[in-house]
């Protein structure tokens, strides 16, 4: 008998989720293990720290101490990752970093820094498993884009650059992977309960009633929500969907 909740189940695939083991990568690797995939973890932090992070998920997520700006090392790691896991369906590019300055104030080095760990990181990743996501003629592969791919806002010059950059890639690698069943698609979260939020509106009233008062539905998203169209796209529910940006902002891009 036909069950749709099949469709959106992921067991017995494995994922690749970068920064997954703190804010909004958390809760991915979260929503993919509760689908039933596997995830391997890649981040900065330390062995220690990114082990005790993911202990709840009791060997279903498995922590990777790597730097995605090492560009010269990540085909080694992918490699590594397919030797100890088996084959590799699903690619979540959500590591990230930040600078907030305005322009004039923004180094040329500031600027280099945000874009080599979110476009020159993620694009190097990218290009070392789809080789192997289209001899298998399977792959989901993600981008965590952002309300900054299509709105001004002051002092993230870089971040922005970064964000409005991964839907280009998103189009290009989407015609590129899409014949061999691979789908590229990115997620742009909007305002969302992390400490990072709250670190930019607890004592900033007036910032937090502007955020909601473009929000439709009057209120800030949680990690979980990004999560779980994570999953959504990863799934064979989302098996016709390639090339797209999916907001997740409760109306915040056309809100007024």
């Amino acid at each position: 008998m036909f069950s749709i909740n099949n469709l959106f189940s992921l067991e017995g695939q494995t994922a690749i989720v970068t920064g997954g083991a703190t804010g909004l990568g958390f809760a991915i690797t979260k929503c993919l293990v509760g689908a039933g995939a596997k995830v391997a973890v890649l981040s900065r932090q330390s062995a220690e720290e990114g082990k005790a992070a993911l202990a709840e998920f009791e060997g279903k997520a498995i922590f990777y101490q790597f730097d995605i700006t090492d560009t010269a090392r990540v085909q080694q790691m992918v490699d590594r990752i397919i030797a100890e896991n088996g084959p590799i369906s699903i690619l979540v590019n959500n590591a990230g970093n930040h600078c907030k300055k305005l322009i004039e104030d923004m180094t040329v080095e500031d600027f280099v820094s945000v874009l080599n760990v979110h476009l020159v990181g993620a694009f190097a990743l990218t290009k070392a498993i789809v080789p192997h996501m289209k001899a298998n003629k399977k792959g989901s592969i993600l981008f965590q884009a952002s309300m900054t791919s299509y709105i001004g806002q002051p002092a993230v010059a870089g971040y922005a650059t970064a964000k409005a950059g991964y839907l280009g890639l998103v189009h290009t690698l989407a015609t590129e992977c899409g014949p061999e069943n691979v789908r590229v698609n990115a997620i742009a979260p909007g305002w969302i309960d992390t400490p990072m939020f709250h670190k930019a509106t607890d004592n900033d009233q007036p910032r937090l009633e502007k955020i909601l008062g473009r929000i439709p539905m009057k209120k800030v998203g949680d990690p979980m929500d990004i999560g779980m169209a994570v999953v959504f796209l990863c799934s064979d529910a989302a098996s016709y969907i390639n090339g797209t940006c999916l907001p997740v902002d409760g109306g915040a891009l056309i809100g007024f």
